[in-house]
């Protein structure tokens, strides 16, 4: 699979899709990289978070898994990848992934950002999804992390976290029966009465 995954927001539809550029987002940690906010479609501006996201990830060559949208072929995002920064995958063609990763992500921001509040400027659609973006990094927990964030996946910080979660699942459940056996009520204590 792709090392990272660039959704562009093209949708004409969705307010957020159309202002939102290139979010892009790690494979292995879901961790969402950079991402831009602008008014129309500025194929500079996918080239400039392809570099940044491919000089950031510390690994040679990473892929890209793209759509085959204009945004993702073009001679400006032509240009990074015949420099080797790159490796761009076409998804559903080269390989048989799709790129639902991503398209999961701009689910989640629009659910939680476009339904809820108004979209009148770019930079309302800016300051909302810097801050989806920065929670969805640092505290939405992914089931397939063992209820680790992306940011503690991407940088190695959340080791300790599954056992702490198991732990806590644990004790809870303790807790729990503790507290239900405890409790008793009249029919119950007849019936106890009777049987003894």
């Amino acid at each position: 699979m792709a090392d990272i995954t660039l959704g562009v927001g093209t949708s004409v539809d969705s307010p957020i899709r159309s202002r939102v550029r290139s979010p892009l987002r790690t494979n292995d940690s879901c961790r969402i990289l950079p991402w831009r906010v602008a008014d129309s479609l500025q194929p500079a501006v996918t080239v400039d978070l392809l570099s940044e996201a491919a000089n950031g990830m510390g690994t040679a060559n990473p892929q890209v898994l793209v759509d085959g949208g204009v945004e993702n072929y073009n001679s400006d995002v032509d240009e990074v990848i015949e420099s080797g920064l790159l490796t761009r995958v076409l998804a559903q063609t080269e390989i048989r992934f799709s790129n639902s990763l991503i398209e999961s992500w701009w689910r989640g921001l629009e659910h939680q950002w476009h339904y809820l509040n108004e979209l009148d400027s770019a930079e309302t659609v800016e300051k909302l999804v810097k801050f989806y973006v920065e929670r969805y990094n640092t505290h939405f927990p992914h089931a397939a992390f063992e209820g680790q964030t992306p940011d503690e996946m991407y940088f190695g910080t959340g080791d300790a976290v599954p056992k702490q979660l198991e732990r806590s699942r644990i004790a809870a459940r303790k807790s729990r029966l503790e507290a239900n056996r405890s409790r008793s009520c009249q029919a119950c204590e007849e019936v106890v009465a009777i049987s003894s």
